[in-house]
């Protein structure tokens, strides 16, 4: 990704942060930008620029900010930082995928619940990240769904496909949702 891309999203991200939610945000971090520093922070770009001069933020290393964004109840915010996969270039083939694996998110979520934790396993996840997923969403599946997903994309790069999702699901005897996810799919194609 260029640094114009992720800049871009950084501005987005900043454009959809509430006021309360910038403050919590600047509370949680205050310990690595200092009181002083904080005080004169009054946008997310710049609590971002700050991030990035700490060294807590890149293009690459985009998991403090997510983890920041999580705590103020943003996981949409996290998951669209998740999105941008470092050196990934989009042409239409890529683009497309995107697309079908956020579809495909969508619906595994929806229907995963409590097997979760097989469907990463199958996805290749360790135990410890299981583990980090499951703390951050201890009572709802739905997004602790979407927390997997979204790691398991982060790991595999440009790499990640709908089809290595689907084969995942049937492994896991999913194959219900893999179907729901099958029929989503074969719609988005239609349109």
């Amino acid at each position: 990704m260029s640094s114009l891309d992720f800049n871009t999203t950084l501005l987005d991200i900043s454009n959809e942060l509430l006021g309360d939610q910038l403050d919590k945000m600047k509370f949680l971090c205050k310990e690595c930008i200092g009181k002083n520093v904080s005080e004169k922070i009054d946008t997310g770009f710049k609590l971002f620029q700050v991030l990035m001069e700490r060294n807590k933020l890149a293009a690459d290393d985009t998991d403090f900010l997510s983890s920041l964004l999580t705590g103020v109840g943003r996981d949409d915010l996290a998951r669209k930082l998740g999105d941008c996969e470092p050196g990934l270039s989009l042409d239409e083939e890529d683009k497309a995928e995107r697309a079908k694996l956020s579809s495909a998110s969508d619906v595994i979520a929806q229907n995963i619940g409590r097997n979760w934790r097989r469907l990463g396993r199958k996805l290749g996840l360790t135990q410890v990240k299981l583990e980090s997923i499951s703390q951050k969403f201890p009572t709802d599946l739905e997004e602790t769904a979407q927390e997997l997903l979204q790691e398991w994309r982060k790991a595999q790069g440009g790499k990640a496909r709908t089809e290595e999702l689907l084969k995942a699901l049937r492994d896991c005897h999913q194959n219900l949702t893999a179907d729901k996810v099958e029929h989503e799919l074969a719609l988005c194609t239609e349109h």
